[in-house]
């Protein structure tokens, strides 16, 4: 049942990443993969930082959408493209 976890969690997060950082999503299979490696970094971040994981969808929707918009930036950074993912 994890499995299905990480999947409504990266496509609801990497929806939002989209909106957030380009105006529409990135389509349903790179907004999920957005939103897991997102969660990825966003999990991390906030351990480094110290902020308890309250557990739950919501906080894990959150913590996700941070670490997804965060990657998006630094690849923009990288490629100088402004809709790189």
């Amino acid at each position: 049942m994890s499995w299905i976890w990480w999947i409504i969690v990266g496509l609801i997060a990497g929806w939002a990443t989209g909106r957030i950082m380009k105006g529409s999503g990135y389509g349903p299979i790179m907004d999920i993969v957005l939103g897991i490696i997102g969660g990825v970094i966003g999990g991390w971040i906030m351990t480094a930082l110290g902020v308890g994981m309250g557990g739950g969808i919501i906080w894990s929707i959150i913590v996700a959408i941070i670490g997804a918009v965060i990657l998006v930036w630094i690849v923009r950074l990288i490629t100088g493209n402004r809709t790189a993912v």
